[in-house]
């Protein structure tokens, strides 16, 4: 049997308690993965539950809950650092930790010539170019998770990216995608209803936003080596085919499936191994055997698509606008996203003040080079710009 198929396959799982982290696990049993290292947060007693069953040598958690977790988990290894774990040699690291977060234990995966199965995309979006130097400096490799970006992955294995015109993304519309026209009155409640996927509450009001669909574009952007010009939307409710690719001859090439991560989630960690040392660098990967039942999945219905409605989600077109401008700016996008929705769903701001809340944002960004300084300097700043708008007033 091969490492692809299941015995001998090692992996270590960052961010194991939450949605891709879960699934992860799920896939690792089906397989029979071997789990060699867990980071979570602050969710000791299903970390717990995980370390029983699949007996990781190195955990991690939230240093508010160290203690807690070393009495929870006699006999393992319990530590604060995820990084730390990210570095242990493993077969594939997969990374879901959520939020910036996540980037150290990136650099430090990359840096220690890890193969990473990427799920967390401020990585690529706010510090791409530091993520491919790190990659450059230790030999890591990277393969995204996300549905849409190992689509793209998998439609481009074996083709040259000089014949590249497009990459389309797709976006089920989000909950609101037939109405209300008037989204300012719109609750938390409604836009956590999403009608494809199953996800945390952030990415679902990213979602409902379109802000999730912007973040992918930059995403991908600074996965695949291409402008943000040559990377499209386009609005698709049945979420079946997930990614395509235009090539300058007219072709077209379309990655679709079930609305299941598992199924990402497992070509990803059998592609790592080969994955991409720079961007674009696209390899195939020997497929595993079949995840849950999803062989019998029914080629049947109808299929829609659709141009992207700008003005009633205008977060998509700031996306871009902090894409193309670059620097800094797709730090203090990210880092205002994650405030105000946080905002929203606490009441303090209203759907429709999100976007404006990220523009005023990014019209007071000042202007710098990204470095790993200028970035958490960008964050912190950016973080408490954006909290000054959610409680003074938006618009005031």
């Amino acid at each position: 049997m091969s490492l692809s198929e299941g015995a001998g396959r090692g992996i270590a799982v960052l961010g194991s308690t939450g949605s891709i982290g879960t699934q992860t696990l799920d896939v690792a049993r089906e397989r029979g993965w071997r789990v060699t290292a867990l980071a979570a947060g602050r969710n000791v007693e299903l970390l717990a539950a995980q370390v029983r069953e699949f007996r990781p040598e190195l955990v991690s958690v939230d240093a508010g809950v160290l203690a807690q977790a070393r009495e929870a988990l006699p006999g393992a290894r319990v530590i604060a650092d995820p990084a730390e774990v990210a570095a242990v040699p493993t077969g594939v690291v997969v990374n879901a930790m959520s939020g910036l977060i996540g980037l150290s234990p990136t650099r430090a995966a990359l840096e220690a010539g890890q193969a990473v199965a990427l799920a967390t995309k401020e990585a690529m979006v706010t510090a791409a170019h530091l993520m491919w130097e790190a990659a450059a400096v230790g030999g890591g490799r990277v393969v995204p998770i996300d549905s849409e970006h190992t689509g793209v992955f998998q439609c481009l294995t074996g083709e040259d990216m000089a014949d590249v015109a497009e990459v389309i993304l797709t976006a089920s519309g989000g909950p609101f995608r037939e109405g209300p026209a008037d989204l300012s009155g719109v609750t938390p409640e409604q836009a956590l209803k999403h009608p494809s996927w199953s996800m945390g509450p952030k990415v679902t009001i990213d979602s409902a936003t379109l802000m999730n669909k912007g973040l992918e574009v930059m995403e991908c952007a600074s996965l695949y080596g291409l402008p943000l010009s040559q990377v499209g939307v386009v609005v698709h409710p049945q979420s079946l085919i997930h990614a395509a690719v235009r090539f300058r001859d007219g072709s077209l090439k379309a990655q679709f499936g079930p609305t299941d991560m598992r199924l990402p989630i497992a070509y990803a960690v059998d592609a790592a191994p080969t994955g991409m040392t720079r961007p674009g660098d696209v390899r195939g990967a020997r497929r595993g055997r079949e995840v849950g039942t999803h062989l019998g999945w029914p080629m049947r219905g109808t299929w829609e698509f659709r141009e992207p409605d700008h003005a009633r989600f205008p977060c998509l077109g700031l996306a871009y606008r902090a894409g193309e401008a670059g620097g800094l700016l797709p730090v203090a996008l990210n880092a205002a996203d994650e405030v105000a929705v946080d905002a929203f769903l606490a009441g303090q701001i209203g759907f429709t003040d999100i976007p404006r809340l990220l523009e005023r944002v990014l019209d007071d960004t000042p202007a710098g080079t990204l470095t790993w300084d200028t970035l958490a300097e960008t964050d912190a700043w950016a973080r408490t710009r954006a909290q000054e708008l959610a409680a003074n007033g938006v618009m005031a």
